[in-house]
């Protein structure tokens, strides 16, 4: 989802710096040279020689008046070449439209409807959908008598997408396993991306009537194949420029995969919804460069290579879903709350650095927190790593850079070192933690209080963490024992990962203090939570990880109480040697050197009465 937003806005940024760098490639580009193309009637003579003929045209200018009445149809067939209209079965004939205004943004049809689905499209082939539109009383078919090419116009688009099939992950139980199970075993795996056909029942046609003059050679590739050039190849007195049919855009940017139907020999009849309407040129070109990116990465994540940078169009996917699913209300927090969560985050990020680097003693400090910390952020990549076909790898690279933060904070906590082991080991190593220094009185007391906490942490965890992979283990699927073993530990990580904060928590109740807590830090991540909580409402997630943005929330109050009961005097350095909340303490006035030699004191003499005041104010 987050992705999905920062694309959008980084296309719209990069398509507003080009136009005011480069100019509008379309219109504006083109407005200039709009009265070098004349009139389609105003064309040299069909038997006039042109000198100078280029193919392919530089300027290209609209065929039809923008006010034009038009008469369309849509027929379906497997095949590209169709046979004259007249001898085509009826139930092929899906929409006819007459006297459609181009130009008129206020018109709208729809039409519903079904057809049979031909056998070859039920094996595997395309179902191709053949548009003919022309000036309202032409003649639509092309092996008509008195077809004219300038005013009726004929082309194809495929209405079926060959996508990957959803990967389904083989899952056995471990435990009481049937011979259906067995049987799964034994199948072949198959290597690579298996493709299918699938067909979408709702699309919509947009006629583009604002196109004006285009420079041809330099249109977006996305937009360029919505646009056909006259078919006799006419050209002005120059012979450089051209003309084109009014655009009709087949819009599918609103498809969702989850809608969509597979092709298959069980598939006899399909529904059919067609949108008819008139759309600005700016969003045409909007929705067609969005579009066909996505349609790119789609494209080059089915080929079976490695993974494009934007995603597999997965993550675009559900960003649509959200967008038509979600209220506007919801959706216009949800934009905004996307932005402040990024801030948030990288606040915490550079506060806890901050905060790490700045502290001198362990007070308050639960080593064991940091190290299940590091256990649990493992646990969790490698279930990433165990399910990457849906994981996009700026979320792999985030969740480790977070277990090599935690890492480091170990080090800062105490120095690891390599030690020979005992005779009695089977390694001849053992790694081992101790101490920087001679801890103090009050660092002895956190030790203490941390050992009491995960000795209590333990008696509820661990009997919850076995009861759940009991029946992980007795009553669902897994893939292997590795990933038995994976996932157990990552859904109790989900389910329990609060508790991890239990120790902190009790060691600020014991030292009646939170002077020691990163509080800036805690506050935007805090702040965070709250935001993962609108997400678990918006975005479609896993039930273990919406329960999972909501359960920090309790930790939070809980340290909120804390921070008030156990007040912090923010403009003097606390017990733990700490300025509030970690910021510069500044050098003391009596430390720094005088700027001038201090003046002889005469014992003898007597103040006089300015003195005397000026002593009086010094007391």
């Amino acid at each position: 989802m987050q992705s999905a937003i920062q694309a959008i806005g980084l296309f719209l940024v990069v398509q507003y710096f080009a136009s005011q760098f480069f100019g509008n490639g379309g219109k504006n580009a083109s407005s200039s040279g709009s009265s070098t193309v004349p009139a389609f009637d105003q064309r040299p003579a069909s038997g006039a020689e042109i000198t100078n003929y280029n193919p392919i045209p530089q300027l290209i200018a609209p065929l039809w008046p923008v006010n034009s009445s038009l008469d369309i149809s849509i027929y379906v067939a497997p095949s590209l070449v169709m046979p004259p209209l007249g001898s085509v079965d009826e139930d092929r004939l899906v929409m006819e439209e007459k006297g459609f205004s181009l130009g008129d943004y206020k018109e709208s049809r729809q039409v519903d409807t079904t057809f049979r689905v031909p056998s070859e499209v039920q094996s595997n082939g395309t179902l191709w959908a053949h548009f003919y539109v022309a000036l309202q009383g032409y003649p639509l078919d092309p092996a008509a008598t008195n077809y004219d090419m300038s005013k009726a116009h004929h082309f194809f688009h495929p209405l079926n997408q060959v996508l990957p099939k959803k990967k389904v992950v083989k899952t056995r139980k471990l435990v009481g396993a049937s011979e259906d199970d067995a049987s799964i075993e034994d199948e072949p795996v198959v290597s690579g991306p298996i493709l299918s056909s699938y067909y979408h029942p709702n699309f919509t046609m947009s006629f583009i009537p604002d196109s004006g003059t285009q420079r041809y050679a330099n249109m977006h590739p996305a937009m360029r194949q919505y646009v056909h050039l006259e078919e006799s190849g006419a050209r002005d007195a120059s012979g450089q420029n051209g003309w084109y049919y009014p655009v009709l855009f087949i819009n599918t940017f609103w498809q969702l995969r989850d809608h969509m139907t597979e092709f298959n020999s069980t598939v006899k009849e399909l529904p059919l919804h067609i949108d008819l309407n008139n759309l600005a040129y700016w969003k045409f070109s909007l929705y067609a460069s969005i579009g066909e990116g996505q349609k790119q990465n789609q494209k080059a994540a089915a080929s079976g290579g490695p993974k494009p940078a934007a995603g597999d169009g997965s993550e675009f996917e559900e960003f649509k879903r959200v967008l038509m699913d979600t209220n506007i209300y919801l959706l216009s927090t949800t934009a905004v709350v996307t932005v402040l969560h990024m801030i948030f985050e990288g606040l915490a990020f550079k506060s806890d650095i901050s905060h790490w680097r700045n502290k001198k003693d362990n007070i308050g400090i639960s080593f064991r927190t940091i190290l299940a910390n590091v256990f649990m952020q493992s646990i969790i990549f490698l279930y990433l790593v165990d399910n990457s076909d849906g994981t996009s790898y700026m979320i792999l690279i985030g969740q480790g850079i977070g277990i090599l933060l935690e890492a480091w904070k170990i080090t800062k906590t105490v120095d690891v070192r390599i030690r020979e082991a005992s005779p009695e080991s089977w390694l001849p190593y053992k790694v081992t933690f101790e101490d920087k220094h001679k801890l103090s009185e009050t660092e002895e007391k956190t030790k203490e209080y941390d050992q009491i906490a995960f000795r209590y942490l333990y008696m509820v965890a661990v009997p919850l963490l076995g009861a759940y992979a009991v029946y992980s283990l007795l009553y669902e699927t897994h893939k292997s024992w590795y990933s038995f073993v994976i996932t157990t530990l990552v859904g109790s990580v989900y389910a329990y990962g609060f508790l991890m904060m239990v120790p902190s928590l009790y060691i600020n109740y014991r030292l009646k203090s939170v002077a020691h807590m990163p509080a800036k830090a805690m506050t935007y991540k805090f702040l965070n939570t709250f935001i993962d909580d609108l997400f678990a409402f918006t975005i479609k997630m896993p039930t273990l990880h919406r329960l999972a943005t909501l359960r920090d929330d309790v930790i939070f109050f809980v340290y909120i109480y804390q921070a008030w009961a156990y007040k912090v005097d923010h403009t003097r350095v606390n017990e733990f040697g700490q300025g509030g909340d970690d910021e510069p303490i500044e050098e003391k006035a009596t430390n720094k050197p005088l700027s001038a030699a201090p003046i002889a004191s005469n014992p003898t003499a007597n103040a006089t009465g300015t003195e005397k005041r000026k002593a009086k104010k010094r007391k």
